[in-house]
C-alpha cells in the first residue's frame, strides 16, 4: 500500500511538473548574462545568449455528414463503405519551436518539431532545423522534413486556413504538403533592404512526400519558388501579393513499358523500348497565385480574393494520379508501368467578414484535369483502351461560414458540392453523389 501511494505521488508530481512546463503560454525567453562555467582547464564564456522556445498547436474534432454511404472524399478521406456520416478528430497538432539569437537579436538557428494525433494514430509532421546567416540576415538553410516551397494553398497551415480541407489539386500533386530534403531562402527582413518584400526558396527533395518509408530512386525534384510579400497598391490600403513556383523533377522507370498521352490522340500510346528501363518519367509543375486583401474600413474586417493555377505533366498509375510513395507494383507483385498525364487545376476563393472579423462567409470554386487532352465520353469509349476514372475532371464549389468566438477557438459550417464530368465508364456516366457537409470547431493555444 505504502508502494502504491509513492507511486501515485510519484505520478503526481510528474504531471504538475508537466503541467508547469506547459502553463508558460507556450513561450518564454531566457536571458544568460556573464555566465561562466568551468571545465577543468579550460573556461568557457556565455557573454550573453537569446533563447526561445515556443509550443503551440491546434485540435480539429469536427463531423460531417456525406450524401451517399462509402464515398471516395477529399474532404477529410474516404467513409467506410457502410457509413455516410462520421465525428472524427481531422487533426490534432503540438509543435515546438526553439530559435537562439545573437548579440543583434537575429536568429541563428531554428529547430521544429510537430506531430499529429488523432483516432488514426500518431505522425511526425515537421522535423526540421535552420541555419541563418546571422550577420546579413537574408539567407537561411533547411534541411530535414518540411513543406515544399510550391505555391500559396500548399504553404497556408491547416490551422489558419479558413476551408476546413485544401482543394483536391492540391492534395493530389502534394499529398501531406511536406517532403525530406534541403532549401536554401532567401528574405531580407530589415524593411531598409531594397528586396525586403521578396522571398525566394529553392529546394532539392526526394519526390514522393510521406507517402513512402524512403527514397526509392536516386532523381530528386527541384523545387523553387519566387514571392512577393504584400504590398500596398493604393491609398486605402489595399494589399497585394503573388508568387510563382516550379517544380522539376520525376521519377526512375523499372520498366520498359511506358505510356504517354502524345500529340491530339485520345488514348494513351505505348512506348515499349528497352532504353526506357532506367530513365527517369518527368514530374513537371508549373504554377502562378495572386492574393488581394481590402480593408472594410474601421473594425469592420476584410475582403479577401485569392487564385492559383496550376499545369504540367504527372507521371503516377494508370489508376491513380497521386505520386507513388513506393516503386507501383502489379497484383502478382511485378514492377507496375507508369503513365504520363497532362494536367490543370485551379481555385479561386472569396472571403468577406460581415461586419466584424469574428464572422466570415468564404467561398471557393476550385477544379483538378489529371488529363487534359481528354474530355468527358471519350474517357471509356470503346477507341480508349487505357483510360480509367482516374483521368476523370472534378469540379469543387464549396461555401460556409466561420465564427471566431476568440483567439483560440471558431466554428466552421462548410458545404462541398462536387461535379464530375459524365464518361462513358461504367458508374461515371452522369455526376456521382459525394457531396459533404462538415461542422467543425477547432481549439488552438
Amino acid at each position: 500500500m505504502k508502494a502504491l501511494r509513492t507511486t501515485v505521488r510519484t505520478g503526481f508530481l510528474a504531471l504538475f511538473l508537466s503541467l508547469a512546463a506547459f502553463s508558460v503560454k507556450a513561450q518564454f525567453l531566457m536571458d544568460m548574462i556573464d555566465t561562466t562555467t568551468s571545465l577543468g582547464k579550460g573556461m568557457i564564456s556565455i557573454y550573453k545568449r537569446y533563447d526561445h522556445l515556443r509550443i503551440s498547436g491546434y485540435m480539429q474534432p469536427q463531423f460531417q455528414y456525406a450524401s451517399h454511404k462509402g464515398i471516395e472524399s477529399y474532404s477529410g478521406g474516404d467513409f467506410n463503405k457502410q457509413t455516410d456520416n462520421r465525428f472524427m478528430l481531422r487533426r490534432g497538432r503540438v509543435r515546438f519551436d526553439y530559435a537562439h539569437f545573437n548579440k543583434r537579436n537575429l536568429p541563428t538557428v531554428q529547430f521544429v518539431f510537430q506531430f499529429d494525433g488523432t483516432e488514426r494514430g500518431v505522425n511526425i509532421r515537421d522535423f526540421w532545423g535552420r541555419v541563418f546567416d546571422g550577420k546579413w540576415d537574408v539567407m537561411a538553410l533547411t534541411m530535414g522534413m518540411f513543406a515544399r516551397p510550391f505555391g500559396y494553398e500548399v504553404n497556408l497551415s491547416s490551422g489558419d486556413r479558413e476551408a476546413p480541407e485544401r482543394g483536391r489539386m492540391s492534395q493530389i500533386l502534394m499529398r501531406s504538403e511536406r517532403d525530406m530534403g534541403g532549401m536554401l531562402t532567401f528574405e531580407p527582413r530589415s524593411k531598409s533592404h531594397p528586396l525586403h518584400y521578396l522571398k525566394v526558396d529553392v529546394g532539392l527533395f526526394n519526390g514522393q512526400g510521406l507517402s513512402g518509408p524512403s527514397d526509392f530512386d536516386s532523381h530528386k525534384d527541384l523545387i523553387a519558388r519566387v514571392a512577393m510579400k504584400p504590398k500596398a497598391i493604393n491609398a486605402s490600403g489595399w494589399l497585394l501579393s503573388f508568387g510563382g513556383s516550379i517544380l522539376y523533377g520525376g521519377m526512375e522507370q523499372f520498366t520498359k513499358k511506358i505510356y504517354k498521352m502524345e500529340g491530339g490522340k485520345t488514348d494513351f500510346t505505348v512506348d515499349s523500348a528497352a532504353t526506357n528501363v532506367g530513365a527517369i518519367a518527368p514530374r513537371k509543375y508549373y504554377g502562378g497565385d495572386a492574393q488581394l486583401v481590402i480593408p472594410n474600413g474601421g473594425k469592420r474586417g476584410i475582403t479577401q480574393f485569392r487564385a492559383e493555377y496550376i499545369r504540367g505533366h504527372q507521371t503516377s498509375t494508370q489508376t491513380d494520379t497521386e505520386t507513388p510513395g513506393t516503386i507501383p507494383v502489379d497484383k502478382n507483385g511485378a514492377f507496375a508501368p507508369l503513365y504520363i498525364r497532362p494536367f490543370d487545376g485551379a481555385y479561386f476563393s472569396f472571403l468577406q467578414h460581415l461586419g466584424n472579423p469574428r464572422h466570415q462567409l468564404v467561398m471557393k470554386y476550385d477544379w483538378y484535369d489529371p488529363n487534359r487532352q481528354v474530355k468527358g465520353r471519350q474517357i471509356g469509349d470503346a477507341a480508349a483502351k487505357y483510360l480509367t476514372p482516374a483521368d476523370i475532371r472534378f469540379d469543387t464549389f464549396g461555401f460556409g461560414y466561420v465564427l471566431y468566438f476568440n483567439e483560440n477557438m471558431k466554428a466552421t459550417f462548410w458545404y462541398d458540392r462536387v461535379w464530375n464530368e459524365g464518361t462513358s465508364l461504367e458508374g461515371f456516366e452522369d455526376d456521382i453523389a459525394d457531396n459533404v457537409f462538415t461542422a467543425r470547431l477547432q481549439y488552438r493555444f
